[in-house]
């Protein structure tokens, strides 16, 4: 995984294995620091306004970002879940994934939802992350769209 950016309580990152693949517009995941929340409602008031805050300055970014870089978004989908962590015994930790969708799209087909079976299944195994040149390009434009007016901490009242 490469970390694109973090916050207090969160770490954006691009996914080495993604669901979506590159093409098919990509694959972000933000992620709580405290990996003992394992879900929203365990956010405190503050930490649940610093992630809607962050999901749509990423979101902004990866969109304006892969565009910029050919991968023509028309769509970006966030969904929160965390329930592979039952296959294992394990306990869910809190994160949302960002998945870019691109009308011509491969594998996860625009406007279809994303499937996501079972990473066993080989469904994903021609997959591509994002790229450096990606990674970078939406670092740029979270630089550029986190100053603006809309975003200000104040305005959010963190």
């Amino acid at each position: 995984m490469a970390q694109i950016y973090q916050t207090e309580n969160f770490i954006v990152e691009s996914r080495e294995k993604p669901f979506v693949t590159r093409t098919d517009g990509g694959h972000i995941r933000i992620r709580v620091k405290d990996a003992s929340t394992t879900d929203r409602t365990k956010l405190s008031p503050a930490a649940a306004i610093e992630l809607m805050r962050l999901t749509m300055i990423v979101g902004e970014a990866m969109e304006k970002g892969l565009n910029n870089r050919g991968i023509k978004i028309v769509k970006i989908n966030y969904q929160d879940m965390g329930n592979w962590a039952f296959k294992t015994g394990g306990k869910p930790s809190l994160h949302v994934h960002l998945f870019g969708r691109v009308k011509d799209a491969k594998y996860q087909v625009f406007p279809e939802s994303v499937y996501l079976p079972d990473r066993a299944s080989g469904f994903y195994d021609k997959f591509e992350p994002l790229n450096d040149e990606d990674i970078l390009e939406i670092q740029k434009q979270i630089e550029i769209i986190e100053k603006r007016d809309k975003y200000q901490p104040e305005k959010w009242k963190l």
